[in-house]
């Protein structure tokens, strides 16, 4: 009996003495942080400039001193290889390299496909990019976290500020990438705008290949159809290569268009898009943004960008500044939780489930499902002086807590239930 009562002595002692030791790590001197992005075909235009961010806030994190001593070592995934080889770059990079966080990833099928993998793995992943909603509406998870809004979010923004500004819209036609985002982000679209004005006609839904080269076939129909509205919710290169050959064909002069995603394609589009067509900036992503046009840190960092790529800041690089802004929050919340010691990527995995921070724009609040609550800016093109590309009047600045689906719904079915008096709420800020 007393043996038996001393073994189990020693086994609990053992057992503290090991909880213990994970709860108070040794701090390291690098965290190893693997980022995917887009750095070849048609959406490296996206990618690209949010890998030149990384590395440009990263290096000035380092600077003042990391995470509380510890830099921040980034390696980088071409998201354009291939979802197969992505995934064995990103499986390679945490099993091999020893990486505990992940910034993944841009395509929502990217997504969709590394969420549960980053779970079995049990490495951070903070989805920095992607917009589906589906990922953690359809399951909870404990590693894997948003840092800016979903397509819910964007969506719900778009048609209130299309219909403030179209109150009486007869029809609509949509132009989406044939993939998860493209269908996704229709029907969110398309049952927000029924619920609040059922009587709108829908006269055509087509999905074009995800990086096509041909829109003929498309335009050519939206000519003989002539909708009112043209929706696109296409990024990058896609949406580059859509706008240009609608411009050629006179689309632009029939139709009103509505480009959610088109902020980061602006300056790279010069003179293409004409004034009025309706912009989003997938958060309130934007370098004239109203709100924080004498912010230092905006400002600065704007400057900085542009010296070093050459461009203006696109809401991808905001997304990955702020992925990183929540990085660092999530790890001082979870070292003030551990009393200072250093936390493990579990603490911190939990932490990030309800921390507050700032990247360059507004204030992006973690929700317990994982779930980041990012307000949206939209805003209608204008040709002005002192820049070679348009830049967005009528700003309209839509707060996240109106336009997210509940914790716990679904946001396909939450939308139907949205009322037309949405569209005139106090709360949204107009510029």
């Amino acid at each position: 009996m007393i043996r038996r009562s001393l073994c189990s002595l020693i086994a609990g002692v053992l057992t503290a003495l090991a909880a213990g030791s994970a709860m108070a790590q040794a701090q390291p001197a690098e965290i190893k942080v693997g980022i995917t992005t887009f750095l070849s075909g048609p959406a490296s235009v996206f990618g690209v400039p949010a890998k030149a961010a990384a590395e440009l806030y990263i290096e000035q994190l380092n600077a003042a001193g990391g995470i509380n001593g510890a830099k921040l070592v980034p390696t980088f995934i071409d998201e354009g290889v291939g979802a197969d080889k992505l995934l064995s770059e990103y499986r390679r990079v945490v099993q091999e390299g020893g990486t505990r966080v992940m910034l993944a990833a841009i395509s929502s099928g990217n997504c969709n496909t590394l969420a549960p993998v980053a779970e079995d793995l049990k490495v951070l992943n903070i989805m920095w990019d992607c917009g589906t909603e589906k990922v953690l509406e359809d399951r909870r998870y404990k590693y894997v976290v948003r840092s800016q809004a979903n397509a819910t979010t964007e969506m719900v923004a778009t048609v209130l500020y299309l219909l403030k500004q179209r109150p009486n819209i007869k029809s609509i036609a949509v132009v989406n990438q044939d993939y998860a985002w493209g269908r996704d982000s229709w029907e969110l679209f398309r049952n927000t705008l029924l619920a609040m004005k059922p009587d709108v006609k829908i006269v055509a839904e087509m999905f074009p290949r995800f990086g096509a080269t041909d829109y003929s076939t498309e335009i050519s129909r939206l000519q003989a159809l002539r909708p009112e509205v043209i929706l696109s919710t296409a990024w990058g290169g896609d949406l580059d290569t859509f706008a240009r050959q609608a411009a050629q064909r006179g689309l632009f002069r029939q139709s009103l268009f509505v480009l959610p995603l088109a902020e980061s394609s602006l300056e790279r589009l010069g003179t293409t898009l004409p004034d009025g067509v309706i912009v989003g900036a997938r958060g309130d992503h934007y370098f004239l943004h109203p709100e924080h046009k004498d912010n230092a840190k905006l400002n600065g960092f704007v400057k900085q960008f542009r010296a070093k790529t050459g461009a203006y800041p696109i809401y991808s690089v905001y997304h990955m500044v702020q992925a990183i802004d929540g990085l660092v929050a999530g790890y001082q919340s979870a070292i003030k939780a551990n009393k200072g010691k250093w936390p493990s990527v579990e603490q911190v995995a939990d932490a990030m489930h309800s921390v507050e921070f700032r990247g360059l724009t507004n204030t992006v609040k973690m929700r317990e499902d994982g779930q980041g609550l990012e307000d949206q800016l939209l805003g209608m093109t204008k040709k002005v002086g002192g820049y070679n590309f348009p830049t967005l009047e009528k700003i309209a600045v839509y707060p996240a807590e109106i336009i997210t689906t509940p914790v716990g719904q679904k946001s396909p079915e939450w939308v139907k239930t949205l009322k037309p008096a949405l569209v005139s709420d106090s709360r949204i800020r107009q510029y």
